[in-house]
Order: C-alpha cells, then structure tokens, then sequence
C-alpha cells in the first residue's frame, strides 16, 4: 500500500496542480536483530569516547567536519539551519527534456504523484502534453528539509517524480577503462550477427513479476522450516542487573547463576566463587532461614536490654557515689581548716 509523504502543487508556469506524493517503491529486506548466542540476549550499541573508552551521552557529541588529517571544522544547530533551503509545497518545474536523453543512473528515488480533487484538470494537462511531446520535465522539491533535483516522467496514466543525482554525484563514464574499438578488438561482423540472432531468440515482453528475489525466498523458506520445527529460542528480557552502567561493567550470565544457584538450594553454601553468586545463593536461602534469624534476633534484643538496664544501674550507682565524695570534700577542708583555730584557743 503506497503512503502519502508529501502534500503540495506542481507549479507549471501560472498554473498550480495540487497533488499528494507517494511512495512508489518498498523494501523487502529482512529484519534481523542482533543477538547474543549465550543467552539470547539483544545485543545494543554504544557511542564512547574513543580516547577513554568510556560511554558518551549524547548532549556531548556534536558534529565535525575533517578538511586535514585530525584537523576539524565543528557545526552546530545554526549552521545547519542556515544552509538548510527554504521549505516550499511546491514542485517548481524549471525546464523540459527527451525523456530518453537521461541516463539512468542519474534517478535514484520514484514517486507517485496523485491529483488532488482541484488539480485534476491540470494534472490530465500536464500528463498529457508530456506524453505527446516525449519529454520529461526537471524540477527542484524540498524534502526531508534537502532540495532535490528531480524529473517528472509519464508512466501509464500517472505522472512519476523520480529524484535525481547531481552531475557532481555521477562518476564520468571517462573514468573507465573501456575498449577502444582498435584492431583485434573489435567485434566482426559474423559475431555480430550472431550475436543479434541470439538476442532475437531471447526477446520477450517486459513483465516485472516473472523476476523474483530467490535469495529473501529461500532464507524466509528456511526460517518457517525452523519455526515449524520448534527451532526457536524466547528472548531473554532485559535485567535491571545486567543493564549496562556505562562503566565498563562485566556482563553477567544470568542462566549460570541461576543453574549455579537451585544447584545450591537445600545445601551448606560453598565459598561463593563470585560477588553475584553470592548474592543469590542468598536469595535462595532467605525463606528456610527467617525462624533461625527471628530466634537469634529475639535473643539478642533480650541480652541487649539485659545489658542495658545492668549498664544503666552501675552507671547510676557510680554517680551518685561520685556526687556524695563531691560533697563530702568540702567537710573535710573545713573540718582542717577547724583544727588548728581550737588548739590556739586551748593554748
């Protein structure tokens, strides 16, 4: 089913011919995913700094331009908005042409171009003086925020935009080692003949469904013959435990720890042989242990408030000890201070 696109209007001199653009060509290559053959895991891509191997976020990368060997002109959004043309809903026809003088490997991309309501007449018009006239007509349209060079061929009943190359964009066919038609190289008449004889013997008309992609067939016969077979793995769902921190963290095997894991369910861990594997064997050995672990808790709670009230009464005891010797000295150095004064009244 082709879509729309693009919405706008050839402009044909003063005439304005709405029109809805259409895609007239599809892909049928396949969709493969990358996976890891471990654990069926999706494997992702990172962008690092190539220097510190560390992961980029993306508000750091900006784009450069390499004029010398590690020499760099950077652009950001402003320069791109200015060189970016001005966005018109207009195929602007600027010339006409034979049809038959392009080459073809200077189209690229085909459109469809369907009237609008309003613009039926004029689309009829146009369709019509190209096909009596031979010719085809160039254009400049702006897609995706790019001009494109463009030729507006007849094909059928319905007018086809087909985005051109640039000249600049075409390698000259004089860059080629080609034959130069010299002595010995030539072809002779008796080969042409028979040459031409067998092109005769191969004609036929041009009937585009007798072609088909044999290689996409095949692969897609052998992946429903695998489906079929039951040759099929789940996905394995992604863990908050094996996401990727951006630091260079190891990648877990989650199915080696689980396996390692039931393994050890029931049984006296063994001196864990990693970090993770730890971790879950503790996990599995939670639920068996809580009365042991409410058991030892009670009696701690218990020895603590022992401890606490024994702590809290000999502190209590050392104070008011330390408080009764406080008052006590005072006594005494009046009682020394006494002494004396008596025995000078006895003398």
């Amino acid at each position: 089913m082709s879509r729309v696109i693009w919405k706008g209007a050839i402009s044909f001199g003063l005439v304005n011919i709405p029109v809805a653009l259409k895609t007239a060509s599809r892909s049928h290559t396949l969709d493969l995913d990358l996976l890891d053959q471990r654990d069926m895991a999706p494997v992702g891509y990172q962008r690092i700094n190539k220097h510190t191997g560390k992961v980029i976020d993306s508000e750091h990368i900006v784009k450069g331009y390499q004029y010398e060997k590690d020499e760099y002109v950077v652009l950001n959004d402003e320069d791109f908005r200015q060189a970016n043309v001005e966005a018109t809903q207009t195929v602007d026809i600027v010339s006409f042409v034979q049809a038959d003088s392009i080459p073809p490997y200077y189209f690229d991309t085909p459109y469809y171009l369907e009237p609008d309501k309003r613009g039926e007449r004029g689309y009829a018009l146009l369709h019509e003086t190209l096909r009596k006239t031979g010719r085809a007509a160039l254009a400049l349209v702006v897609l995706r925020n790019r001009q494109h060079l463009a030729a507006l061929l007849v094909v059928g009943k319905a007018l086809v935009l087909n985005t051109m190359r640039f000249a600049d964009e075409v390698v000259p066919i004089e860059d080629l080692s080609l034959p130069s038609g010299g002595k010995g190289k030539a072809a002779t008449p008796r080969e042409v003949a028979m040459a031409t004889r067998l092109v005769k013997d191969m004609s036929e008309d041009w009937k585009p469904e007798q072609y088909r992609d044999t290689y996409r067939e095949d692969l897609m016969a052998r992946i429903h013959a695998k489906i079929k077979a039951g040759k099929t793995h789940l996905l394995t769902p992604a863990s908050e435990e094996a996401a990727p921190s951006g630091k260079g963290a190891k990648v877990i095997d989650m199915m080696a720890l689980l396996k390692q894991s039931i393994g050890h369910r029931g049984k006296a861990p063994a001196r864990p042989a990693s970090r993770n594997a730890d971790l879950l064997d503790d996990e599995e050995e939670e639920k068996p242990a809580t009365k042991k672990a409410a058991g030892k808790a009670t009696a701690k709670k218990a020895s603590t408030k022992a401890s606490t009230k024994a702590s809290t009464k000999t502190s209590t005891k050392t104070s008011t000890k330390e408080a009764a010797t406080r008052k006590a000295a005072p006594k005494k150095a009046a009682a020394r201070k006494a002494a004396p004064a008596k025995k000078r009244k006895a003398a």
